[in-house]
């Protein structure tokens, strides 16, 4: 399922799997990364989702 694509940061290399959510940002998990919220930001450093890209 693309849905559930994991997602990492190019800035620092946090990985966003929706598997897990982002469970300290308030994201559940089986959250894909498309249905993040807008201000959604890399935990580590801050950078917005336009900063991401798919795992191969």
């Amino acid at each position: 399922m693309d849905n559930m694509k994991k997602y990492i940061c190019d800035v620092c290399g946090w990985e966003y799997d929706p598997a897990v959510g982002a469970p300290d940002q308030g994201i559940e998990p089986g959250t894909p990364f498309e249905e993040l919220p807008e201000n959604f930001e890399c935990p580590l450093c801050g950078v917005g989702t336009d900063q991401f890209s798919p795992v191969d």
